[in-house]
């Protein structure tokens, strides 16, 4: 079982940036594709954004699209979230998580390992 660990989150401003990391234990990280998703209490995790295994494909939730970027350095078996103009709502639990594919996908029933999660803050 792979092993995810994020780090990053904190507390921002409305308007600022954050950048999400999670390091990958396992060495397929390469073959597989991954993605991040958030969790706000009392609320079902959402999906935030996805890439392939090649790093050639992303997908990302209407929500973030345009402020969010997802991109992966497999050489440090490494996946960031770059985040733009924050705003409060985006406040919450990002997990990134590892796909049994290596396409993008959305289902959350699609990745098999996930991380511990790190919080995210936005202050109005």
């Amino acid at each position: 079982q792979v092993q995810l660990v994020e780090s990053g989150g904190g507390l921002v401003q409305a308007g600022g940036s954050l950048r999400l990391s999670c390091a990958a234990s396992r060495r397929s990280f390469s073959y597989l594709a991954m993605g991040w998703f958030r969790q706000v209490p009392g609320k079902e995790r959402e999906f935030v954004a996805t890439i392939s295994s090649s790093g050639d494909s992303t997908y990302y939730a209407d929500s973030v699209k345009g402020r969010f970027t997802i991109s992966r350095d497999n050489a440090k078996n490494t996946v960031y979230l770059q985040m733009n103009s924050l705003k409060p709502e985006d406040t919450a639990v990002y997990y990134c998580a590892q796909s049994r594919n290596q396409w993008v996908t959305v289902r959350q029933d699609e990745y098999d390992d996930w991380g511990q999660g790190t919080q995210v803050t936005v202050s109005s």
